[in-house]
């Protein structure tokens, strides 16, 4: 097992880790711009307001997307595991 090795498992890992994140990250940060303009406009300044709405969506979207993504990191899991012994030696 050499750095190279290493590295790219590393990359793959991170790789893997951005794509599962945007689906969650995304529609929050969206949702979080939106409510942000709406207490600018109205001043309204209350911190479960854009808690609550950011809440819902991550759920919402783990609902949809969930297993998909327990599928991906299943998939992962199951190829590193599998290739032990092609990594060992």
């Amino acid at each position: 097992m050499n750095q190279e090795f290493v590295l790219t498992i590393g990359q793959r890992m991170l790789e893997l880790t951005a794509m599962l994140a945007g689906p969650l990250l995304i529609p929050a940060l969206i949702i979080g711009l939106l409510v942000g303009m709406f207490q600018a406009a109205t001043q309204i300044n209350e911190m479960t307001l854009s808690f609550i709405p950011k809440l819902m969506i991550v759920g919402a979207v783990l609902v949809f997307a969930g297993p998909w993504m327990l599928g991906v990191i299943v998939n992962f899991t199951r190829e590193l595991i599998m290739n032990i012994p092609n990594y060992i030696g």
